[in-house]
């Protein structure tokens, strides 16, 4: 019976706020990573993207304005990452909080000395457990400028990554992964990557990803959506567990 009952939802929703055909083509030229997905998987994504503006608040503020384009390309971006998990996997938060450009919360940070600063960090995207993601929509418009790059799918990873707790790098695996060999792949990786900076290598993906493990997962993220060959060829083992996570192969 429940299933019914949600399977009723979601057709009355996808009848009801349909995304246009021309404001769908327009969000595939823009998402790289919808783009390479075949038809029946942009479909799934369709609808998820439908299911994702409904449920999910986006508010603009200073002054900028989003419209229906605009907001049918963030929701393709935010589902790519659930394409085959689906969209219960956002459930528990309600707000997306999208600022012109890169923005800087100013809050109370107790150093060693136990001494309160304010911080003035500059952020392009932040996400909070159970509260909102915040956006900046400038970073949103660059994706696809740097390869690999891609602040939206970055921010909700951290989402999927906080379902069962604090971030850590740790999101709930699948029944059938093994949090051993998934720890081990994405450590080892985190191991290599430190030492080879520490060497004055360049690296293969974003350094912002050694600044914490759950940074680490959500540029990998990035990277495996947005730039998936170089990640397989750079770092194989976290490539496979993220496709086992994701359930996805992208190309």
């Amino acid at each position: 019976m429940f299933n019914k009952i949600r399977n009723w939802r979601v057709r009355r929703i996808l009848a009801r706020h349909p995304i246009a055909e021309s404001l769908w083509r327009d969000a595939l030229q823009r998402c790289t990573p919808a783009r390479r997905l075949g038809a029946s998987d942009q479909a799934t994504l369709r609808v998820l993207a439908t299911l994702f503006l409904d449920g999910k608040s986006l508010e603009p503020v200073k002054d900028l304005q989003l419209n229906d384009a605009d907001r049918v390309l963030l929701a393709t971006h935010a589902c790519v990452p659930i394409l085959k998990l689906g969209i219960d996997w956002y459930d528990g938060w309600h707000s997306i909080i999208v600022y012109p450009d890169a923005f800087m919360p100013r809050r109370p940070q107790m150093d060693a000395a136990g001494v309160v600063h304010q911080t003035n960090s500059v952020l392009t995207g932040e996400a909070w457990g159970r509260g909102p993601v915040i956006l900046s929509w400038a970073d949103v418009l660059n994706i696809g400028q740097a390869p690999g790059h891609n602040v939206v799918i970055h921010e909700m990873a951290h989402k999927l990554d906080m379902l069962n707790g604090a971030a850590n790098g740790f999101p709930p695996l699948h029944r059938r992964m093994d949090r051993r060999v998934w720890w081990k792949a994405l450590s080892s990786a985190w191991d290599r990557l430190h030492e080879a900076q520490r060497n004055g290598a360049d690296l293969p993906m974003d350094p912002y990803a050694l600044e914490s493990p759950a940074e680490f997962f959500a540029v990998a993220s990035e990277q495996f959506f947005e730039a998936p060959a170089s990640l397989r060829q750079h770092l194989p083992d976290v490539y496979r567990q993220l496709t086992q996570f994701y359930r996805q192969h992208p190309n």
